[in-house]
């Protein structure tokens, strides 16, 4: 029997609204997912430790404040540094297309804007996770 996916969903920064990744972190476990939320004001630093510490298949981060273009490339660098080339980076919030893209190319998978069926997510985590770990 394999065990539940894992997944990490942390806000960075000071941006202090996390409904939307509660609202993640609900559907990701009622879809049969364990979910390990961080809570506010994480450093990059913290969410790669606890990622690491709690052996997550993905880490989804929600970002409304506009840092997406700080937050994500220091994440990505941290995870290189540790070895976590297995590991899903995620997430959503306010980024306009053309950032997505830049921060595809540097090794962020999908990220989601406000709006997107909570299904679709899950399935994207599921279908990464068969494709990139030994499940």
């Amino acid at each position: 029997m394999s065990r539940p996916i894992r997944v990490l969903i942390a806000k960075v920064g000071l941006d202090g609204h996390d409904r939307g990744a509660k609202v993640i972190a609900t559907a990701l476990r009622d879809a049969g997912m364990e979910v390990i939320y961080t809570g506010l004001r994480q450093t990059p630093d913290m969410v790669v430790n606890a990622a690491l510490q709690e052996d997550v298949d993905a880490i989804g981060v929600s970002i409304l404040s506009g840092a997406h273009n700080t937050v994500f490339p220091k994440i990505i660098q941290l995870m290189k540094d540790k070895q976590m080339n297995d590991v899903l980076l995620t997430g959503g919030g306010i980024i306009p297309d053309e950032d997505m893209k830049t921060l595809n190319e540097m090794g962020v998978g999908k990220l989601f804007a406000p709006g997107t069926p909570t299904p679709a997510i899950a399935d994207y985590i599921r279908e990464w996770v068969k494709t990139n770990r030994d499940f």
